[in-house]
């Protein structure tokens, strides 16, 4: 019998993005980044807004990825490392970050599938975004 585990399927990602893209596009002139990745912090979709800075692009892939590889939203991470007196530097992985807009795609029996980072806005608006394409897929 082949191992067999849930994984995030591209159509979810699709789905998920098509679903955060439309809510960014309501502000045309606030351009966004959004990375979505599976749950080793591997890349599965990726899109910019037309006119998105450079940074927000580098810091969406790195936020979908702390989400994805520590299995929690980025805010609570960073929240954790500060409790701690500590920093993403410490645990030696230049991918990590702890900055809001980032949340974790787990399944309703607790089972990891990815992360979601979206950069470009304020931290809290970037994570409102991200819990939409969340949301397009624990709801399928």
């Amino acid at each position: 019998m082949p191992y067999q585990r849930a994984v995030l399927s591209l159509e979810d990602a699709r789905r998920a993005m098509e679903r955060m893209l439309q809510e960014a596009s309501k502000a045309p002139n606030r351009p966004v980044a959004i990375a979505i990745c599976d749950d080793q912090g591997e890349l599965v979709a990726f899109a910019r807004m037309d006119k998105c800075a450079p940074l927000p692009l580098a810091i969406s892939r790195k936020k979908a990825y702390t989400a994805a590889r520590t299995r929690s939203d980025t805010k609570a991470f960073a929240d954790r490392l500060k409790g701690m007196g500590r920093s993403t530097l410490d645990l030696g992985d230049p991918s990590l970050i702890g900055v809001q807009g980032g949340v974790a795609i787990v399944t309703a029996d607790g089972t990891a599938l990815g992360g979601i980072g979206v950069s470009g806005l304020a931290a809290e608006e970037d994570e409102a975004i991200a819990k939409i394409g969340l949301n397009a897929i624990t709801s399928a």
